[in-house]
């Protein structure tokens, strides 16, 4: 089969998404696909139109990739592609629409509000955040992942400049309340049948798993399974599996939760078009439940390709 990998890109996930398109790339080619990758650029329709491409996997993060444009694309030009398509990929990208749909389904989200950065930040709105959502607080831009743009604030000063900060990324900024535990992740698998791969507990060497607890090598551990209870593990693969679902996901996705001390499993992010590169969570996940990295890159093509040649496209 003829398959494009789309990677790169323009978002702030340029070089993550490189290094997910690679692994893409060399996974899909050990199994006897012929495979191009194609940055996301001016040119990249006409390739795409052109190129004879019998699917395209999709390994762009971020905006412009992961937000429904490029699934847009994808759907104009009649191509089948991995992952959900526009409207999930456009809600996932959005946390504070996220937030919005899966509270009123009734999932545990920790409190939070929007901040529109059309002005400086006053201390007096600070303030207020602090009386709400107490210290540490989560600062982070609504349409970035990677943690890039954010900051658990500690105090006062570091929650002002945290606003700042991801202004720089998105005019539109999350506050949230910062919930204290454990932090695991559950990679869900639906080519079309669901499946919860293991949760996966995250341990890192940095102050919070930013960009380079996740991207440098010893910075950051994987465990699996995490190590929970019992009653949390099965409660965030409930949790995860039905936040799937809500938003209208398809392919795979990645969902971040926080186990609070009492067992409580907190949703924090949905991603559809998870990290795929040598230090990855979800390719880790699906590899502890016996589904090897280009087996993984198989199935979501498959299941791209048969989706659209049973007609029936993403929702």
């Amino acid at each position: 089969m003829k398959v494009a990998v789309l990677a790169g890109g323009r978002s702030a996930e340029r070089e993550v998404s490189q290094r997910s398109g690679t692994q893409c790339r060399e996974a899909l080619e050990s199994r006897g696909h012929q495979v191009e990758t194609v940055d996301l650029d001016e040119r990249t329709w006409d390739r795409l139109r052109d190129g004879g491409f019998e699917c395209v996997f999709i390994a762009l993060h971020g905006r412009l990739g992961e937000d429904g444009t490029v699934q847009g694309m994808c759907e104009l030009l009649d191509l089948p592609y991995t992952g959900s398509g526009v409207l999930a990929s456009a809600l996932c990208i959005d946390k504070t629409r996220t937030n919005q749909l899966l509270a009123a389904a009734g999932l545990p989200i920790p409190d939070f509000e929007e901040w529109e950065a059309v002005a400086g930040v006053d201390a007096g709105f600070v303030e207020r955040l602090l009386r709400v959502y107490g210290l540490p607080l989560v600062v982070k831009p609504v349409r970035e992942g990677s943690t890039i743009g954010l900051t658990i604030a500690r105090d006062a000063e570091a929650a002002a400049s945290g606003l700042l900060l991801a202004a720089r990324y998105d005019r539109r900024v999350m506050v949230q309340r910062f919930v204290t535990g454990t932090e695991i992740t559950v990679g869900v698998l639906a080519t079309p049948e669901l499946q919860m791969l293991p949760t996966l507990e995250i341990t890192y060497e940095n102050e919070t798993y930013d960009y380079d607890a996740k991207y440098t090598a010893g910075r950051s551990h994987h465990i699996i399974p995490a190590r929970i209870p019992e009653p949390a593990r099965r409660r965030a693969a409930e949790v995860s599996g039905e936040a799937f679902r809500a938003l209208g996901c398809e392919g795979f996705a990645r969902v971040d939760l926080i186990v609070d001390a009492a067992g409580e499993c907190w949703l924090l992010e949905v991603n559809t078009v998870p990290g795929l590169t040598e230090l990855s969570l979800f390719p880790d996940a699906a590899k502890a439940a016996g589904i090897d990295f280009p087996e993984l890159c198989e199935r979501l093509v498959r299941h791209g390709v048969e989706r659209r040649r049973a007609g029936v496209g993403p929702r």
